[in-house]
C-alpha cells in the first residue's frame, strides 16, 4: 500500500521502521526542529533521523493543516495516512484525503485515555492494563471508529518510559495487522463506547507534586507514571526534590506522619504516607546526580521531612 506516515517523537519510529519493510512510503512528515537542550540547538525529530536512515523522503511543514501540508499530502498521493505521536491535530481536509483513510496508532485501549499523555494515566491511575488501538481519525480528539485492540499488562513497577517502549513496538505489530486486513477486506471498524471514555491530557511539571498524605499506591504510581518527565519531586525544606523510583513496603506508618523519613538505621530511605511507609529508591537533590535512597539518607544531618 502506498502510505504517508505522521510522526514526531521515538514512540513512533518502530512503526515507520516496520512499514517501510513491507509497504511504500511516498512520504514522511514531521515537526519543524526545534531548539533543545541548555544551549536551545536545532535539535532533529527522532522519526526525521529514522526516515532519514531508511532513506525516505520528508517533509516539515510547519502546519500539516495549511496549504503547505495539503499540496505535500496531494503530490503524495497516499492510499492511506498513517499518525503516529504527531503533535498536531488534522482537519477534515487532511484525514479525508486517502481512499482507506487516516489511521493513528494510540497508545491506550480507546475510548479509555484519549489525549496527549495515555502512558502516563494509566499509570498514575493504577491501571494493570494498557495496549494500543489503531482506529480511523474524525474531527474528535481519538474519538473515531476503532480497526483493532490489542492489550498490554502493565508491570507492578514498571515507569512510563519502559512502559513506552513496549507499547511502541506492540504499535509497530498492530499497524502492520490493520493494513493486512484493511488489503485482505477483512477488518471491519467499530464504534468507540463513549459511556467508558476517559481523558489523558498533557502533562505539567507541577502534576508531579507529591502528596505524602495520599496513599503509599496513589503515591507510587504517581512516581511511576512521570518517570522519565516530567518527574515526581517533593520539598526537603526550601530544596525541590525529585523522587525517579520508589516502591510498595506493606509496612504500616504507626506515629509516623506524612512526608517523615523514619528508622533511618535501617539504611532504606522509607518516608510516611497516609497509609503505609514508602521506600524511595532513586532520588536526585537540585544541582546533583541520581542517587540512591540509602546515598541520600547517608547525607542527611538531623531530622528530616518532605513536604
Amino acid at each position: 500500500m502506498r502510505l504517508v506516515f505522521l510522526g514526531t517523537s521515538a514512540f513512533a519510529c518502530p512503526a515507520l521502521t516496520a512499514l517501510a519493510k513491507v509497504h511504500e512510503i511516498a512520504l514522511v512528515i514531521t515537526q519543524p526542529d526545534r531548539p533543545a537542550g541548555r544551549k536551545r540547538e536545532l535539535r532533529s525529530p527522532a522519526v526525521k533521523v529514522e526516515a532519514a536512515r531508511l532513506g525516505l523522503s520528508i517533509a516539515q511543514p510547519e502546519r500539516i493543516n495549511d496549504d503547505e501540508g495539503l499540496e505535500l499530502l496531494r503530490k503524495a498521493d497516499p492510499e492511506a495516512i498513517i499518525v503516529a505521536s504527531y503533535g498536531q491535530i488534522l482537519r477534515q481536509a487532511v484525514f479525508s484525503l486517502p481512499s482507506f483513510g487516516t489511521i493513528n496508532i494510540h497508545a491506550s485501549l480507546l475510548p479509555r485515555f484519549r489525549g496527549a499523555a495515555p502512558i502516563n494515566w494509566a499509570i498514575i491511575r493504577g491501571e494493570e492494563q494498557t495496549g494500543i488501538t489503531t482506529f480511523l481519525i474524525d474531527e474528535g480528539m481519538d474519538t473515531g471508529k476503532i480497526l483493532i485492540k490489542r492489550p498490554l499488562a502493565i508491570g507492578k513497577d514498571e515507569t512510563a518510559g519502559e512502559l513506552h517502549d513496549r507499547l511502541a513496538v506492540l504499535g509497530a505489530q498492530v499497524i502492520l495487522d490493520t493494513l493486512n486486513g484493511i488489503e485482505a477486506g477483512t477488518l471491519k471498524s467499530t464504534l468507540q463506547e463513549e459511556k467508558v471514555a476517559s481523558l489523558a491530557p498533557k502533562l505539567t511539571r507541577k502534576d508531579g507534586r507529591i502528596d505524602w498524605g495520599k496513599g503509599a499506591h496513589e503515591i507510587h504510581d504517581q512516581v511511576r507514571g512521570m518517570n522519565p518527565w516530567p518527574s515526581a519531586f517533593t520539598h526537603l525544606g526550601n530544596e525541590r526534590v525529585k523522587v525517579h523510583r520508589a516502591t510498595i513496603t506493606g509496612i504500616g506508618c504507626g506515629d509516623t506522619l506524612s512526608g517523615e523519613i523514619p528508622l533511618r538505621e535501617t539504611g532504606r530511605l522509607l518516608v510516611g504516607t497516609k497509609d503505609e511507609l514508602i521506600e524511595i529508591l532513586e532520588i536526585q537533590r537540585e544541582s546533583r546526580p541520581r542517587m540512591s535512597g540509602r546515598d541520600f539518607l547517608n547525607g542527611l544531618r538531623g531530622e528530616a521531612r518532605f513536604s
